[in-house]
């Protein structure tokens, strides 16, 4: 039986990079993916894209409200594993759709994305994932004083900022960055901005 995982981490852990690597090491051995992404996700449209300067073409744009089960047919016995980039974006019974596919179709699905959000709080997709990942994997990347970053702090116009919706992309007309924090970085921006 196969299993569902969920790599997440802060901004900037090269979770994309580190899918488009696996999604190397199938093809490298004649096994066949098909990666996935979140339409919400509108950063590189129908791509994903490292920071690095790799990117790959998607096969899959999923939509908030689209069901997983159009697909399974399709999947059975031709698909060797299942990439989710940006799972943080899907629904829970998006999420349970995909752990179905592991254990009912016997292919390995491997979803990354952010755990929380900028407040600190459980992304719907990663909170099913949490419930239901055979494995989770943190990957790690470091805030700006070196010390190993959990937080994704937002900001605006270069202000730190907790408000405004869940879901804004960095890029946007607004000038949105996202930083990845520890926790002491993060609370004296809160403090700071009080």
């Amino acid at each position: 039986m196969s299993k569902l995982y969920f790599r997440y981490g802060a901004m900037n852990c090269g979770k994309s990079t580190a899918l488009m690597q696996v999604a190397h090491n199938y093809e490298e051995n004649n096994k066949v993916v098909k990666v996935i992404k979140s339409k919400i996700d509108t950063k590189a449209d129908d791509r994903l894209s490292s920071r690095i300067g790799i990117e790959r073409k998607v096969d899959i744009l999923i939509e908030k409200d689209e069901s997983f089960e159009k697909y399974y047919d399709e999947w059975n016995n031709t698909v060797d594993c299942l990439l989710v980039d940006e799972a943080q974006f899907l629904s829970s019974k998006q999420i349970e759709e995909l752990w179905i596919v592991s254990k009912m179709y016997d292919i390995p699905v491997i979803c990354y994305g952010l755990k929380t959000d900028f407040r600190s709080n459980l992304f719907e997709g990663s909170k099913r994932l949490l419930e239901l990942a055979d494995e989770t994997e943190e990957l790690i990347t470091i805030c700006n004083c070196g010390k190993r970053a959990k937080f994704n702090a937002r900001f605006v116009n270069d202000k730190f900022t907790l408000t405004g919706n869940e879901v804004l992309i960095d890029g946007s007309k607004d000038n949105v960055v996202y930083k990845p924090m520890c926790g002491k970085c993060y609370l004296k921006e809160m403090k700071k901005n009080i």
